[in-house]
């Protein structure tokens, strides 16, 4: 059967393709330094749900190479504006990434990457409805702990964690148990800050009602080194007390269907 809760992590991967070339405009060295700086690292573990409960959406390659969650059309997309609409073509601060990609690159990297996600992502979703009549995308991200340079929020006081809403996908009772939860097992936690919004697919966005969103973003300080990328000892721990707050969330969200 399956399952009525989808977990969407869009940034966990430093992958580059091997079968599409990439004119990135840095050295490797400093193409590393970016993906550090850039993927939600181990988000895919830390996410996780036991089980069958829940079915997990992971985008294959590293957001530098195209970026899951942003619109196509970059006039409908505000991070455009920094040269990081769904193709990034700037850094965290703002050097050149890569060129401007030409029509047949755009092409390439959408139709390789970023429709077969989404297409992959709406099917689960579609799936809940028709078993579940209902659907929970838990769209899981990380951010570090000192602003970079293109975020819009640059406050310096960063929460440990960040409950992200939509208006329409993430009713309030939701938001405020997300919250509860996180809070009962000793973090800090913010409401869409320092980022907001929660991602759900486009054929339902605004329209179904049913689906139902909550974005959480995880301060990386928590759980990883982030000169290095490495795992921090409280890793394990950490990751065990994720869990429970989402399972606990869930479990909030199934007792209303």
């Amino acid at each position: 059967m399956s399952p009525a809760i989808v977990v969407h992590v869009p940034h966990a991967s430093t992958a580059l393709p091997t079968d599409v070339v990439v004119p990135f405009a840095l050295t490797p060295r400093e193409l590393q330094a970016e993906l550090l700086a850039m993927t939600d690292h181990y988000t895919d573990e830390l996410f996780a749900l036991p089980g069958a409960q829940a079915v997990m959406v992971r985008f294959p390659v590293s957001r530098l190479v195209v970026d899951p969650e942003r619109f196509v059309d970059d006039a409908q997309e505000p991070m455009a504006a920094r040269g990081m609409g769904v193709i990034y073509t700037r850094t965290s601060d703002g050097r050149l990434l890569r060129a401007e990609p030409t029509p047949d690159e755009r092409v390439t990297l959408l139709t390789r990457f970023y429709e077969p996600h989404h297409r992959s992502l709406t099917s689960f979703v579609s799936d809940a409805l028709e078993v579940h009549g209902a659907c929970l995308v838990l769209d899981g991200h990380s951010f570090p702990s000192v602003p970079l340079p293109y975020e819009l929020d640059q406050c310096a006081d960063r929460p440990d964690v960040c409950i992200g809403t939509d208006p329409f996908h993430t009713p309030g009772w939701l938001r405020d148990a997300a919250v509860a939860e996180f809070e009962q097992l000793g973090f800090r936690v913010a409401v869409d800050r320092p980022f907001a919004g929660a991602l759900v697919p486009q054929p339902f966005y605004g329209r179904e009602a049913r689906v139902t969103a909550l974005m959480v973003e995880l301060n990386r300080g928590l759980y990883m080194d982030e000169r290095t990328g490495a795992k921090l000892t409280a890793f394990d721990d950490l990751r065990t007390r994720i869990e429970q707050a989402l399972l606990r969330i869930t479990r909030s969200w199934s007792a209303r269907l």
